[in-house]
């Protein structure tokens, strides 16, 4: 019976601790379903805001669809500054009560060129016409939400310059601020001193302890704090052509210069050679990387080194194979011709309804074509005052430069036709009227230079399928190594340098000098990357980068080897202020000087604004000491940035009063400029924000 009664408590405590296991679990798992639920649909959150996922993504595909170029990972960034400034200054708006009404969001919406100028809002008289922008909501969703959203930012953008507005109000610079900067530039005082220098100590002697840099960063931990990063090692296999790539890619160069054989639909045919190709065209798209191009070039734009020989090429000669722009290159001429590149200037006098015609241009086509005749015959009368004629006329984007247009060769096909036949038919000075589908154009041909037209064929020097392969297999190989042995040893085997390491953050796009790496980034912050994992990953254009987990820094102070760089000197100059005021005594400063082996200097009307000593550089706190210290007297022993210093004052002259110190707010005013980044800033700083971006991108 006691044994089955011990069972029986033994049953009742396990089945307990199972259901108290149970219980946990299933408790856990709520709480992480919620947090993973919570975490999946919000891309993070701002002192308690959450910034919801499904709107975030649609503004980041918004900001890569309209920035050309910008890379997913920047339109990101780009959108998670947005939303949290919007977020913390909303906040602010809030406390403030800010409101903006139908007006203002008008305004604001004029001034955006997508709207405010867009025909299709435009009323009868050529203005913005709200009603007509507000009726494009009724033709779907999309165009709903974007009359939605336009008005929503507009609001936003309305209440920024509000506030802003009263952030520059408030952040004015008084008389008495003025008055100050007055005296630091005009009081002036001399003095006699003696120092010491901090290297008169060795820095061998004086030691500093981790403990002591991390008590140091305690005291200001916002200042030394560091975000969580990853460290990295890395090699590169790269993609590069051998010696043996660019033999063949030259050869097959060399070949295209004599006849050869080929057999073609069951018969020999005799491909000529590059000199002797009669369809110089066809041979050229048959052989090179890069298409014929049949416009003339100026000397001054061929490739600089070869510039000469391929200027001064006899028409039907061909001069090569030359290595440039990383290929090899063959260039035959197809003649020179005077005057084949022409800079002209123009003023564009548009019309309504014609090509390209700005929705604020409302003139007809025979006020165009009076407004241009008017304008010739001055410019004509004037010639000199052409530049200025087109900065205050032309409709063209041009007129920002005087109308000037570049250089412009012949054969290219970014000329309309009548445009381009009145430039390469008259001479540097002529005045012209040509009209086109653009408008009428007042021209100017202001410069002429002859061009030559050369046939190229080039070849890309670029690794073989055979080099990429065997890459390809030792960069493999590396990687297996490096797992199970030393990655200093595997690189070293290898003689293959390891790259400095590199840290990243969880957003960071960039390995070192390797840009758009987030494949990376994104694997070196995975949960499941251990220190010391090694993975192998192909990259565009370079080949193969063999990256090693090297180190996890979480958030929190600064690591100890980025810390020490900027701590241990000033905590050095603190220990050596110790021992050296201990040494700076005595009733004169010709006494203090001998017991420290150096000698009395002085000093004639230095102001806190010219607070440099002879030999050691700016000492404010020296200059601001002396000012204050009693004439004859000599002050206690000042930490300065060199070093230790007692000064004696020997003259302390005030500045006479001035009437007025407009001129010095002035110059503080300068200061104040970017109130607004300052305050988002100083927002950001304090707010409680979680970011979730690595979670999704």
């Amino acid at each position: 019976m006691a044994v089955l009664s011990k069972i029986r408590q033994r049953s009742i405590l396990l089945i307990a601790v199972i259901g108290f296991c149970l219980f946990a679990f299933i408790i856990g798992d709520l709480v992480q379903s919620n947090l993973f639920s919570r975490s999946a649909n919000n891309i993070g959150s701002v002192n308690g805001h959450d910034l919801p996922m499904d709107e975030f993504k649609t503004k980041v595909e918004n900001v890569t669809k309209s920035s050309q170029g910008a890379t997913q990972s920047q339109a990101v960034n780009y959108v998670w500054e947005y939303e949290v400034n919007n977020t913390l200054l909303d906040a602010e708006f809030d406390k403030l009560g800010l409101e903006v009404g139908d007006d203002q969001i008008i305004d604001i919406l004029k001034q955006n060129p997508q709207i405010g100028q867009n025909p299709m809002f435009l009323g009868a008289t050529g203005v913005f016409d709200i009603a007509k922008f507000d009726a494009i909501a009724s033709q779907g969703v999309e165009a709903k939400n974007f009359v939605t959203e336009s008005k929503k930012d507009a609001a936003e953008n309305a209440k920024k310059q509000i506030y802003n507005t009263l952030l520059r109000a408030g952040a004015y610079t008084t008389a008495l601020e003025g008055k100050m900067k007055y005296k630091m530039e005009a009081d002036k005082v001399s003095f006699d001193y003696v120092s010491v220098l901090f290297s008169t100590i060795k820095d061998s002697d004086v030691k500093v302890s981790d403990d002591e840099i991390i008590a140091y960063m305690r005291k200001d931990e916002k200042r030394y704090k560091s975000e969580e990063n990853r460290e990295l090692d890395y090699v590169i296999f790269e993609d590069k052509a051998s010696k043996t790539d660019e033999d063949a890619i030259k050869a097959k160069m060399d070949a295209l210069m004599a006849p050869r054989v080929e057999y073609v639909n069951g018969k020999n045919d005799t491909i000529p050679s590059f000199a002797n190709a009669t369809n110089v065209a066809e041979f050229v798209n048959s052989n090179s990387d890069t298409p014929y191009d049949s416009t003339y070039i100026a000397k001054k734009d061929l490739p600089a080194q070869f510039s000469e020989q391929l200027y001064n090429l006899p028409t039907g000669q061909v001069f090569g194979p030359y290595i440039y722009n990383n290929g090899y290159w063959l260039s035959k001429s197809m003649g020179r011709e005077a005057g084949a590149n022409v800079k002209a200037s123009h003023i564009l006098l548009s019309y309504k309804g014609a090509m390209r015609a700005a929705p604020t241009v409302t003139r007809s086509k025979e006020e165009a074509a009076a407004k241009a005749n008017e304008l010739l015959a001055e410019a004509n009368a004037k010639p000199e005052m052409f530049f200025m004629l087109a900065m205050q006329n032309s409709d063209d984007s041009s007129k920002q430069q005087g109308g000037d247009l570049g250089y412009f060769s012949k054969g290219a096909n970014n000329l309309t036709k009548k445009f381009a036949d009145y430039i390469f038919a008259n001479p540097i000075g002529k005045l012209g009227l040509v009209e086109t589908e653009f408008g009428y154009h007042i021209i100017k041909v202001t410069d002429k230079q002859d061009g030559v037209r050369l046939a190229t064929i080039s070849k890309k020097i670029e690794p073989s399928a055979e080099t990429v392969n065997t890459v390809y297999n030792k960069a493999v190989k590396f990687q297996m190594e490096a797992k199970d042995k030393s990655f200093d040893q595997v690189a070293k085997a290898a003689k293959l340098t390891i790259n400095p390491s590199v840290k990243v953050r969880a957003m960071d796009e960039n390995l070192g000098a390797i840009a758009n790496q987030r494949q990376i980034v994104k694997w070196a912050f995975n949960k499941d990357t251990k220190v010391g994992a090694v993975e192998r990953f192909e990259v565009t254009n370079t080949g193969h980068v063999i990256v090693r987990l090297k180190k996890v820094n979480e958030e929190g102070l600064l690591p100890l080897d980025e810390a020490r760089p900027m701590i241990e000197l000033k905590l050095k100059n603190q220990k050596k202020t110790a021992l050296i005021k201990a040494k700076m005594k005595g009733g004169s400063l010709e006494a203090i000087a001998a017991a420290n082996a150096t000698k009395v200097q002085t000093v004639a009307d230095r102001t806190l604004e010219t607070a440099s000593l002879e030999g050691v550089g700016l000492e404010q706190r020296v200059v601001a000491t002396a000012m204050v210290t009693p004439a004859n007297k000599l002050s206690a022993p000042i930490e300065g940035m060199s070093g230790v210093y007692v000064v004696k004052t020997t003259a302390y002259t005030k500045a006479p009063a001035i009437q007025s110190y407009k001129d010095y707010v002035a110059k503080l005013k300068v200061n104040n400029g970017n109130t607004m980044q300052r305050i988002s800033a100083s927002l950001k700083k304090d707010a409680e924000i979680e970011d979730n971006r690595s979670l999704f991108y």
